[in-house]
Formats: C-alpha cells, structure tokens, sequence
C-alpha cells in the first residue's frame, strides 16, 4: 500500500470573529482558503494542474460558507477548472478529517497529489441555535440528550475535580507560549498573509492574542456558561445523564476556552513517486489516523480515544510520541487529556493553540498538524500526534513522523 507523504502545509493568520471588527471579516471566506492555496503553490512550487482534489472540512455549510467551498475557491484561486473541490463537515474535526481523507485517496493508489485543509469565518456566523446539536429532533434528544460546549466542558472540569484556578493557569500558560512562538519567529514560514484586492495586507498575524493574561485578569471574568444552563436546561440534561453531579462548576469563560476568530489552512499530501516526479521533497509521513465516537453529552472526551486507536493502529506506544497537539477547545479538555494519557505539560501545545490563537473551526484540524510538523523540525524530534476534540461526541487524531 503506498504510503501518504506531507509534501508541504501553510496557513492564514488567524483574524478575530467579529464582524467589523476582525481584520479579516471584510473579506470572503472564499477568498481567504483561495490565497491559502495560492500561498501553498508558491512555496511548494507545484503545477495545480498536478492536484487531483481539494478537500476542505468546514464546520458551517450555510451563507458565505456555501455551496461547496472548496470547489468556489479552487476556481476563486484561477487554478484549473480540472482541479475538483469537495467540502465535509465533521464539526472542529473537520479540518483534520480532510487530510485524513487526502491520505487515504493517496494510500489507496487512486490518488497522487492531494490537498486537505478547512475554512472558517466566525464573524460571518448566523447565531447558533439555542436547541443545541439536535435541531429540535426530539427523539434524537431523548435518545442522546446533548448540551452546549461550555456546559460539557464545565461537566469535564466538575468530574475530574479541576478548580477555577486551575483552567485559568492552563490559559496563562498557552498565552505565554504563543506569544513567545511567534516572537521567536516560529510561525513564520507557514503563514500566508491575507491581502485585499488591491494586494495591501490584510493581516499577517494572529490577531486574537492577548499577552498580557495573567491570573489576575482572568479573576476579573464571569463564568461564561452558568445562565445559559440554567436558561435552556442544559445543567439539568447534563447533571441527569451523570448523576453522580450534584452541581456543575461553572469554570469556563472567553479567557479560558478557544477564541473566536476566522482562517484557513491548507497541507498538501503524495505519494513518493509524485514527490519524485515533480521534484518536491516531503516533510513527513502520516503513521495512522484514527476517529472515534463518544459519549454525546459530555463530547469532549473523545480525544484521549482517538489517540490510544491511533497509536494502537501504528503499534506505537505513548511514548513513541515526542511532542503532542490537543486542540485548546477549553482548558479542561487538555487538562483531561493530560491527566488521562500522563502527559507532561512540557510536551504539548508547546507553541501555545486556540485558547491564544484561535480556534477557526474547520480549518484548525489542519493548522494545529502545520504547526506540529514545523515544531518537529524546529527540535529535531521525530514524530508527533495531533488530535481534537468534536462536537456530538467524537475525537479524530493524525500520526505523523517526521523524515
């Protein structure tokens, strides 16, 4: 079976989701995945004519997001109109799951050069619907009753007994080490700058960091989910389908959990012969993938599984792994993760992640692997494990081993 090779990966910078307020919110999201691609073919040096697919997760399929994003990009990109495009949508795992897709096109030999990679416009977001991930299918609520996000992530922090103090040390810490990253210049050779259609620079950075963070300021902050359970039941729903909960912890807030805030990414993926053919050198190999499902109500857990199903898939140990990338959905996410697989902070999200950056839903999958990989062989080390937490319960994870 041939194997996937990562030829190359690069992203936008990561602008805040608000409309009229982000630097990125005046222009398209087709627009945006367009340069991405753009910005891939310029420093890999590939003929587009070369790709057979573009595959891009996008967690929102509606407005601006419609109608096959990728495939409106592709052309928004001037590439060839032979150069196919499709779009999934497996929530915040959507990004990881395109190129875990492009690596099985490549692995099953149908497939030679392949891109996967995601987009996400926050600031162009229609408000999300209060009844939650059923859609006010209320069978399915009674079959799995689900709540919002921050209640699950509250019921993780009440379970493993992780205080206030706690979650808000954690985003501290990935405010510091992002900062850091990008002063030391490690971001560098991946980012894309988003122009407008005068070729000025939109942004160049990511834009959602607040250094300064500290624990004094986070103090100042309200628990972001408490009246939003109380409002629409979810606290009920949660504490009903785990009763041992007396009362959940309400620990979650804006300083604590992912950012808000719009992107792209993109990673190109072949097999040796193309790499050869073309003349491109690969950076890495994809070692195994996994994805899993979990249990509905609390949803976040499904990292730690996709992780143990991955690594059992490429018969390696946890301690195979050099460096890990947990997607900061929110702070107890990682905190379980940690706990779970006993992972020294030291060793992961070591350039900081969403809590910091941001989190662009469908394009995050791809950018946190980008990010791994270039930390890979900032270091020296060799391979590295990227995962994410996904709404309804799931968690999807990559392998990669550097060459």
């Amino acid at each position: 079976m041939p194997e996937a090779w990562i030829i190359d990966a690069v992203r936008s910078p990561r602008g805040r989701g608000k409309p009229g307020v982000g630097s990125l919110s005046n222009t398209h999201p087709q627009r945006c995945m367009a340069q991405v691609l753009n910005g891939l073919k310029d420093k890999v040096g590939f003929d587009p004519a070369d790709i057979e697919d573009v595959i891009a997760g996008c967690g929102n399929g509606s407005g601006d997001h419609a109608h096959d994003i990728a495939r409106m990009s592709v052309l928004d990109a001037g590439w060839p109109i032979t150069t196919t495009g499709v779009t999934l949508h497996r929530f915040c795992g959507s990004g990881q799951q395109a190129v875990t897709f492009a690596a099985m096109g490549v692995m099953s030999g149908h497939q030679e050069a392949v891109i996967g990679g995601g987009v996400e416009f926050m600031s162009r977001y229609s408000p999300i619907h209060a009844a939650g991930f059923h859609a006010n299918n209320e069978h399915l609520a009674q079959l799995h009753p689900q709540v919002a996000q921050g209640i699950s992530a509250d019921l993780i922090a009440t379970l493993e007994g992780f205080s206030r103090e706690d979650v808000d040390a954690y985003a501290v810490e990935s405010q510091k080490r992002a900062q850091k990253s990008w002063d030391e210049g490690r971001f560098d050779g991946s980012i894309v700058p988003v122009v407008d259609i005068n070729g000025d620079t939109v942004l160049n950075n990511d834009e959602h960091m607040r250094p300064q963070t500290d624990m004094q300021s986070l103090a100042s902050l309200d628990p972001a989910f408490g009246s939003l359970g109380e409002q629409f039941g979810f606290n009920s729903v949660a504490i009903q389908r785990y009763p041992e909960v007396e009362a959940i912890e309400h620990v979650h807030h804006a300083g604590n959990s992912s950012g808000i805030v719009d992107g792209a990414s993109a990673m190109l993926l072949g097999t040796m012969e193309m790499g050869e053919k073309l003349g491109l050198t690969p950076r890495a190999r994809i070692r195994s993938f996994a994805s899993v499902g979990s249990e509905p109500t609390i949803m976040l857990t499904g990292p730690s599984f996709a992780a143990e199903k991955a690594l059992k898939r490429a018969g390696m140990e946890k301690s195979d792994i050099d460096l890990w990338e947990l997607n900061e959905a929110f702070a107890a996410v990682v905190l379980r993760f940690m706990q779970v697989l006993d992972i020294d902070h030291d060793d992961i999200n070591v350039c900081g992640g969403a809590i910091a950056m941001g989190h662009p839903l469908g394009a995050t999958g791809a950018m946190i692997l980008g990010t791994v990989l270039d930390e890979l062989e900032r270091t020296g080390k060799s391979t590295a494990l990227a995962t994410l937490c996904v709404g309804a319960g799931m968690g999807t994870a990559t392998i990669i081993e550097r060459l």
